[in-house]
């Protein structure tokens, strides 16, 4: 197997120079740091939004790393052909089954430890706060971002891939879902929020939709906050804020609220 091109993003030396800097470059392995690779025909799309505000700061701290994988430099022939027509006919095309082999044996040679293979694919298993939470705990995972009609199965039945979706409608491509999976699961990396608590307090992390938030000023357009929350007593606080957080989950998602209803009376 020939060597293929792949861009690792992340930490780098910072030296005094004239010369303007690219905020991600190339970079080494950072041993047992959680590491996301990406194999995508748009490398260029990545990092996108996680090289901004807490996930790019964290990337370039080393406290997690993202390669991307270029779906192309596998191709056959002189245009490096990716994909071909559906078997038994239809429209659309489909990943060719031995460019994705080649592609997905050269991203996860080296890789040790947990460290699932995932292809974004509306049919999957949907993405939720669990799934994030068990993913943080893995080294790191591998994401195939599809294209056109999918990927030829036989490629997911032999590597056991782990299809997972963002919800359920069609998009063009896996990008966008692998970068939503990408954040959601990296800000849950130690350090990463810098106040952990905020990881522990939000939506789904005690199976309820998340209270109202407020901050100032203390009155806006005749509305003002919370005599409660003013009042500095923490222990009226928190039951308030669960009572709400119970409230908004019952009203708009009926089915965590019988989750957690299950889940509190069997405790």
């Amino acid at each position: 197997m020939t060597e293929k091109p792949s861009k690792s993003h992340g930490r780098k030396a910072i030296r005094p120079t004239l010369k303007p800097r690219e905020l991600l470059t190339p970079t080494p392995d950072l041993h047992g740091v959680w590491k996301a690779k990406i194999i995508t025909l748009f490398p260029s799309a990545f990092p996108g939004v996680l090289g901004e505000s807490l996930t790019g700061k964290a990337l370039q701290e080393g406290l997690w790393q993202l390669e991307t994988v270029d779906l192309r430099q596998f191709g056959v022939g002189k245009h490096r052909n990716v994909d071909d027509t559906p078997a038994g006919g239809g429209a659309g095309m489909v990943l060719r089954a031995d460019v994705l082999g080649e592609a997905i044996e050269h991203t996860m040679t080296g890789v040790r430890g947990n460290w699932p293979l995932i292809y974004l694919s509306p049919r999957g298993r949907r993405m939720d706060q669990l799934m994030m939470q068990n993913l943080a705990r893995c080294d790191g995972m591998t994401l195939l971002c599809g294209r056109f009609e999918g990927v030829d199965e036989r490629v997911l039945e032999h590597y056991g891939v782990q299809e997972v979706s963002l919800g359920d409608f069609v998009m063009t491509g896996g990008e966008i879902a692998a970068q939503a999976l990408i954040d959601a699961t990296v800000r849950l990396i130690p350090g990463v929020l810098g106040n952990q608590a905020s990881a522990e307090e939000e939506s789904f992390s005690s199976g309820l939709l998340e209270h109202p938030q407020y901050t100032r000023p203390a009155d806006w357009k005749g509305r003002p906050i919370p005599d409660i929350l003013m009042s500095g007593h923490h222990g009226r606080i928190a039951s308030w804020r669960l009572e709400m957080s119970e409230r908004i989950t019952q009203e708009r998602r009926p089915d965590l609220w019988d989750a957690y209803s299950k889940a509190k009376s069997e405790d």
